[in-house]
């Protein structure tokens, strides 16, 4: 069992920047492929970013690709997500997820039903 916890969340002007924990349970964190997806009131989840067990391959929604940026350090058993230039439309509640399947496709990291393990998620506000 994989337990989650988000932090970082909070209340920015639009442009400005936050950073985002995600801080795992377990001896096996460095083998997941981990990811960030964010739901908005009344929106559907949608994905955010995702990267491999290596750190060798990320991915982006075009929506956030050169704003937002995924990282880890399997030391810490934790994956950071640096969100810069901030937009109102990015206000939401943004959740971790943990894949036991360390690799990523391009297809499988956008989807939800690839992550094994969610965090309870983190509220963003961005006031513009």
């Amino acid at each position: 069992q994989v337990q989650l916890v988000e932090s970082g969340g909070g209340l920015v002007q639009a442009g400005g920047s936050l950073r985002l924990s995600c801080a795992a349970s377990g001896r096996t964190f460095s083998s997941y492929a981990m990811g960030w997806f964010r739901q908005a009131p009344g929106k559907e989840r949608e994905f955010v970013a995702a990267i491999d067990w290596s750190g060798g391959r990320l991915y982006y929604a075009d929506s956030v690709k050169g704003r937002f940026t995924i990282s880890r350090d399997n030391a810490k058993n934790t994956v950071y997500l640096q969100m810069n230039s901030l937009k109102p439309e990015d206000t939401a509640v943004y959740y971790c997820a943990a894949a036991t399947r360390g690799t990523l496709t391009v297809v499988g990291a956008s989807s939800g039903r690839w992550y094994n393990y969610w965090g309870p998620g983190t509220q963003v506000t961005v006031s513009s």
